[in-house]
C-alpha cells in the first residue's frame, strides 16, 4: 500500500493543510512572534496593496480592517502625557534643564512612559477603558537650541547649550524607550529637525546656515539622541535650511540622518508639513502627489492625511519610487511591531504595567522633588533667605501669578494643581497671617484655550489694585511677589516681543520693594527675562519657571528653607536687548549664548545658588597630554564648607588656546550634581574624548582637533571658575560628522 493510501498519514496531511490554510488566512507572517521583527515587517510590506501602503503612512489615518491594523494615534508627553483624564504633570522641559540632573530627568521619563503604557494597556486589553484611546508613539522630546532668547517655545526645550541638551535629551529618550532589549516602551520622536526656533512665518522662512556651524552647533545633540539613545523617531521641522524645506532635505533626512547617524526609524512631517511645504515654500507651484513624492524620496516617512491621499498617485505618476515607499512602511511598522502592537501581552513585558501607575502618589512625589531641583536661587542678597517660618508672623502674597496656574505647553490634566499662593498656604507656619493682591496685569491678549492654564484675572481698575498691593506689602513681615509670564505671552505660535516682564509688572515689583525691603521676587516663565532693576534692589530673586502641579509647594519649600535650592540656568540671561542679534542670524558668533555674548550677562548660563558653600581644590587632569583621539580623566575635590546640606552641580568647561578658527571663550564638557552634607567632601570625575575638544572643518568636511593646549575648567556656573589646569594634545584627530 502506498504511504498516501494509509489512512493515518491521509488524516495528518489533512490536518496540516487545514492548519496551514488557518494560518494564511487568520495570522498573516508579520504576526508570527517566532520571525525577527525586520522578518515580520517585510513580510507586512510584501501583504499590503499599494494604497494600505499609502493608508499606514497617515499617522492619523483609518484602520486598516482587512489586516486588523489600528492606526497608532500618536500623543505628546513633554513633561506628562497628554490625555483627557488626569496624568502627573512635571514641570516643564526648560525647568527639568535646570536641574542639571541627568539621572533625574531619565526618572521622570520613565515614570510619564509608565503612565503612557498603563493608559494603553488599560484600553488594549479593555475596550470598554474609559479616557482616549492613544497608541504608543509619542511625540518627546524638543531639543531644539534657544538660541533666540524670544523664541516662544523655550519652555518646551533644554535650553541654549548643545552638550546640556544632548545629556537631557538622551536621558528623557532612553527613559521612554526604556530598557527591555526586544521590546520599545514608547517610540520617542525628536523634534523638530533642525534649526527650529522661530516661530514667526515658521511654516515658510529659510534659515541661512553654514556648513560648520550647521554641525557645530545646530545638530550634536540630534546626532547624540540618534546614536547614544537610539530614538526611535524623528520629527521634520516646516522650515527651509538654505532654502530647501527640511520635509524634502536629502541632505538633512538621508545622508545625514540615515546614512551618516545610522539613524534605523522613522522620519514624520510636522503636522501639515506637507501642506504648509506646498502652500507657504512653493507657493503652489507643485502639486500634492509631486509634493508628497519628493518628501517620501528624500527620506520622509510617515506624514498627515496627504501621504494617505496622494501616495499612490505619486507612485503611479513617476515622484516615487515602490522601493522607497517600501522603505518607509518597513520603518514605521518595525517599531510598531517593536512596540508589541501586534504581539499577545504575555510577551511584552510593558504590559504587565498597571493603571495605578497613572496619576500616582509616587509620580507625584517625583514632580515635588523635580521642582524643588529646577528651581534657581538667582540672587539672594546678605543671606536674606531663606525665611525663618518662626519669625514671620505675616506675609502679603502678590501679583498675576500667585493665584493661577500655568501648566506650559503640550500638558495634559491634573488632578490638583498647587498655584503659589496655595503653596504658601500650605507651607507656612500655623497661625501666620497671609494676605493675597494681585497688583497688576500680565497681558490682555489672549490665546487658544490649552487645557488648565488659568488666565490671569482682569483688572480694573490698575491704579486701585496696585494701592492694594503696596498696602498689603507695608502690613505684612514679608512680601513675596510672583511675576512672569502665560500661555498669553510665550508659546507655539508666538514669539514673545520683549525680554523684560510684560504688562504693569516691573513697576509692581519697584512699588512692592519700596514699600517693604523684605521682599522676595519669583519669576515663572519660559524664557530668559531681562530684568535688572530688580536685580539690583530686590533682595532675593528666584527663577521658579512652570513648575509642574507641585510647583506652589516646591517654591515655598525652597523659600522657607526646607529645601536648599541648587538650580543652575540652562541659558542666559541677557542684560539687554541690545546684546541680542537679529532674530534671522543663525551665526552663533555673531553673539548668541554663552559661548559667544558679547558683554556682560544680567545672569550667566550655569548660575544658581544655594544656602551653603562649596569650596574646590585638587584638580588633576590625567594624561596631560593625549593624542587627538584619546581620553582624558578630570578629577576634583569639591567639599560642602558651609553649616547645612546642599547639592552643587559641577560643570566642567573646555577652551581651545589657538585655533585657527573662531572658538567659543568656554564650552560646556561635563556636568554632575552631587549632594553633600555639610563638611562632606567627595571626589568628582568626568572624561573628555578629543572629539569634544575638537571643531567641524568645513574644508575637510568632517570634526578635527588640532594639537595645541586647551584650558580645563572646573567651577560652579560658566562666570564662577574655581579650579583649571591644561591639557595637551600632540597629535591630530579626525571624525566624520
Amino acid at each position: 500500500m502506498s504511504p498516501l493510501r494509509k489512512p493515518c498519514v491521509r488524516v495528518l496531511i489533512l490536518l496540516a493543510a487545514i492548519v496551514a490554510t488557518i494560518r494564511a488566512g487568520e495570522s498573516p507572517a508579520f504576526r508570527d512572534t517566532t520571525l525577527s521583527f525586520e522578518q515580520r515587517a517585510r513580510a507586512l510590506v510584501a501583504e499590503l496593496t499599494s494604497e494600505e501602503k499609502a493608508q499606514l503612512l497617515d499617522h492619523a489615518g483609518p484602520d486598516v480592517e482587512r489586516l486588523k491594523i489600528r492606526s497608532d494615534r500618536w500623543n505628546q508627553c513633554l513633561h506628562g502625557v497628554w490625555w483627557d483624564e488626569p496624568t502627573t504633570m512635571f514641570p516643564v522641559p526648560i525647568a527639568m534643564a535646570a536641574t542639571f540632573d541627568v539621572p533625574l530627568v531619565h526618572r521622570v521619563a520613565s515614570a510619564i512612559s509608565d503612565e503612557a503604557r498603563a493608559i494603553y494597556n488599560g484600553w488594549h486589553l479593555n475596550p470598554q477603558f474609559h479616557g482616549e484611546h492613544k497608541g504608543l508613539i509619542y511625540r518627546a522630546p524638543v531639543i531644539n537650541i534657544s538660541r533666540n532668547p524670544y523664541w516662544g517655545r523655550i519652555d518646551e526645550c533644554y535650553g541654549e547649550d548643545c552638550y546640556l541638551t544632548g545629556r537631557m535629551g538622551v536621558a528623557f529618550v532612553t527613559g521612554l524607550q526604556g530598557d527591555d532589549p526586544k521590546y520599545l516602551k514608547l517610540a520617542a520622536t525628536l523634534k523638530h529637525y533642525a534649526v527650529n526656533n522661530v516661530e514667526h512665518n515658521r511654516t515658510g522662512l529659510s534659515a541661512t546656515v553654514g556648513e560648520r556651524w550647521l554641525h557645530e552647533f545646530w545638530l550634536p545633540h540630534f546626532r547624540d539622541c540618534i546614536v547614544e539613545g537610539h530614538a526611535q523617531s524623528v520629527m521634520a521641522s516646516y522650515n527651509a535650511i538654505n532654502g530647501v524645506p527640511n520635509n524634502v532635505s536629502q541632505l538633512m533626512l538621508t545622508e545625514i540622518l540615515k546614512q551618516q547617524w545610522g539613524f534605523d526609524g522613522f522620519v514624520v512631517s510636522d503636522l501639515g508639513g506637507v501642506k504648509t511645504m506646498v502652500q507657504d515654500h512653493d507657493h503652489g507651484k507643485v502639486t500634492f502627489e509631486e509634493a508628497v513624492g519628493k518628501s517620501l524620496m528624500a527620506g520622509c516617512d510617515f506624514s498627515d492625511k496627504e501621504y494617505r491621499l496622494n501616495a499612490a498617485a505619486a507612485l503611479k505618476l513617476g515622484f516615487l519610487s515602490e522601493e522607497r515607499l517600501d522603505d518607509a512602511v518597513y520603518r514605521v511598522m518595525r517599531d510598531r511591531l517593536r512596540l508589541g502592537d501586534f504581539d499577545p501581552p504575555a510577551l511584552v513585558p510593558f504590559s504587565a504595567i498597571k493603571v495605578d501607575e497613572i496619576d500616582s502618589a509616587a509620580h507625584r512625589q517625583l514632580a515635588l522633588e523635580t521642582a524643588h531641583e529646577a528651581i534657581v536661587l538667582l540672587t539672594n542678597r546678605e543671606h536674606f533667605l531663606p525665611l525663618d517660618r518662626a519669625m514671620v508672623k505675616s506675609i502679603a502674597v502678590i501679583g498675576p501669578h500667585a493665584g493661577i496656574f500655568t501648566s506650559g505647553d503640550y500638558a495634559g490634566v491634573c488632578s490638583d494643581p498647587i498655584n503659589p499662593l496655595q503653596g504658601v498656604h500650605n507651607r507656612a507656619a500655623a497661625g501666620t497671617a497671609i494676605t493675597h493682591a494681585i497688583g497688576a496685569a500680565i497681558s490682555v491678549t489672549k490665546r487658544k484655550d490649552n487645557r488648565q492654564n488659568q488666565v490671569p484675572v482682569q483688572i480694573a481698575d490698575p491704579a486701585a489694585e496696585l494701592a492694594k498691593a503696596v498696602a498689603a506689602a507695608k502690613q505684612a513681615d514679608v512680601a513675596i511677589v510672583y511675576v512672569g509670564t502665560t500661555m498669553d505671552i510665550e508659546w507655539e505660535g508666538r514669539d514673545r516681543n520683549a525680554l523684560g516682564l510684560p504688562g504693569d509688572q516691573e513697576e509692581l515689583v519697584e512699588q512692592v520693594v519700596a514699600a517693604n525691603p523684605r521682599t522676595v521676587v519669583v519669576l515663572m516663565n519660559g524664557g530668559p527675562l531681562t530684568i535688572p532693576w530688580i536685580k539690583e534692589h530686590a533682595p532675593a530673586v528666584i527663577e521658579a519657571w512652570w513648575c509642574g502641579e507641585e510647583g506652589g509647594n516646591a517654591i515655598a519649600d525652597v523659600i522657607f528653607g526646607t529645601v536648599n535650592p541648587a538650580g543652575r540656568l540652562p541659558l542666559t540671561v541677557y542684560a539687554s536687548p541690545a546684546q541680542v542679534p537679529p532674530i534671522d542670524e543663525y551665526d552663533p558668533t555673531k553673539g548668541f549664548t554663552y559661548l559667544y555674548l558679547r558683554g556682560a550677562p544680567l545672569y550667566p548660563f550655569g548660575h544658581g545658588l544655594s544656602y551653603t558653600t562649596f569650596a574646590y581644590s585638587a584638580l588633576t587632569v590625567s594624561p596631560v597630554a593625549i593624542p587627538g583621539d584619546g581620553v582624558v580623566q578630570v578629577s576634583v575635590t569639591v567639599a560642602n564648607s558651609g553649616h547645612r546640606a546642599g547639592d552643587e552641580v559641577v560643570q566642567l568647561y573646555v577652551h581651545d588656546r589657538d585655533c585657527r578658527v573662531t572658538r567659543p571663550g568656554k564650552e560646556l564638557r561635563g556636568i554632575a550634581r552631587i549632594s553633600l552634607a555639610a563638611g562632606e567632601s567627595r571626589v568628582v570625575t568626568m572624561s573628555i574624548a578629543g572629539r569634544q575638544l575638537a571643531f567641524y572643518d568645513d574644508q575637510v568636511h568632517g570634526f578635527v582637533v588640532e594639537p595645541g593646549s586647551f584650558d580645563i575648567m572646573v567651577g560652579s556656573s560658566s562666570e564662577d571658575i574655581r579650579v583649571q589646569e591644561k591639557v595637551t594634545v600632540n597629535s591630530p584627530g579626525h571624525w566624520k560628522p
